[in-house]
């Protein structure tokens, strides 16, 4: 944990380093992904654990309202984004962990609710959480786009995943940290391109 080190000027300081060392193109390329799923109608599945997977809930619930503008939320003409995190349904989860064994969490899910197209969103830290490569290489092998996010070396996942970003470094909360605010840029970004406003106004 940096911050046992680190004073909060220090910390601060390498925060802003390591955002620094994102590839922009990882960014834009998973606003794409979205945006694609939006506009071809097809669904998003978010997923992580602990504080990823808290992540996955907040990034789903974003995607869900947050692409909407206020005199959408009564349309029913208007095409919504549908994003879906496969954390929250506690009593699915802890069927399949007790009766099968907890790697099987979330692809037992998306085995219901997947299909070749979709895309899929795996938040790991560390790169190596079971649960979520077992997903992964389901989704692979039944033609569902992949994107990892991950940290440290990037484990297992950035290996198997289709595209993905990647914070290369040691620390479990600046990783989780950094996932979910290069993801409000995400959702901007989708947003604007929805709706045809800022950058994307029609020429």
């Amino acid at each position: 944990m940096l911050g046992i080190t680190l004073d909060a000027g220090a910390y601060l300081a390498r925060l802003q380093a390591e955002l620094a060392r994102i590839d922009a193109k990882d960014l834009e390329r998973w606003a794409d992904l979205i945006y694609d799923a939006w506009e071809g109608g097809r669904f998003v599945f978010v997923f992580g654990n602990g504080g990823s997977g808290l992540t996955a809930s907040h990034i789903s619930e974003d995607l869900g309202k947050g692409t909407l503008r206020s005199q959408d939320v009564h349309d029913d003409s208007m095409k919504r984004l549908k994003a879906l995190s496969l954390t929250d349904n506690l009593g699915w989860i802890m069927a399949v962990g007790n009766d099968l064994a907890y790697d099987q969490i979330f692809v037992q899910q998306l085995m219901n609710y997947g299909r070749a197209g979709d895309l899929v969103i795996a938040i790991s830290g560390s790169g190596n959480s079971p649960n979520v490569l077992e997903a992964v290489a389901w989704a692979n092998r039944l033609g569902l786009i992949t994107f990892g996010l991950t940290g440290y070396d990037g484990g297992r996942l950035q290996q198997m995943q289709q595209h993905g970003l990647h914070v290369d470094v040691n620390d479990m909360g600046m990783v989780e940290s950094i996932h979910l605010s290069l993801f409000h840029w995400v959702l901007n970004d989708v947003y604007a391109r929805m709706h045809r406003e800022g950058r994307y106004l029609p020429a």
